[in-house]
């Protein structure tokens, strides 16, 4: 989904994650330092990412998306493939 498509609300909540997510990469401490992030801190950012990821579970309901769904390309051979089967008798071969 592009951002033409996406809602006013869905495009703040993923400026959001996004913003979040670089300032976690940019503060995580190097190997050895302690974090300049209070525990604190830390917890009110996982509970921010448990909003916004909340958030953006609801507005796919309400759309009728799937969360699960993973771009592709058109000609691209599915990985799963479908199988049918048909009931059984219920008789065992001899």
């Amino acid at each position: 989904m592009s951002d033409a498509e996406l809602t006013k609300e869905q495009q703040i909540l993923r400026a959001m994650r996004k913003t979040l997510g670089s300032i976690v990469k940019d503060a995580a401490p190097r190997d050895g330092e302690p974090s300049p992030l209070s525990e604190a801190t830390v917890e009110n950012i996982r509970m921010c990412f448990g909003l916004i990821a909340s958030r953006e579970a609801e507005l796919a309901e309400a759309l009728g998306l799937s969360r699960n769904e993973r771009p592709f390309y058109s000609d691209e051979e599915p990985n799963a493939k479908v199988l049918q089967f048909s009931p059984t008798s219920g008789k065992k071969p001899n």
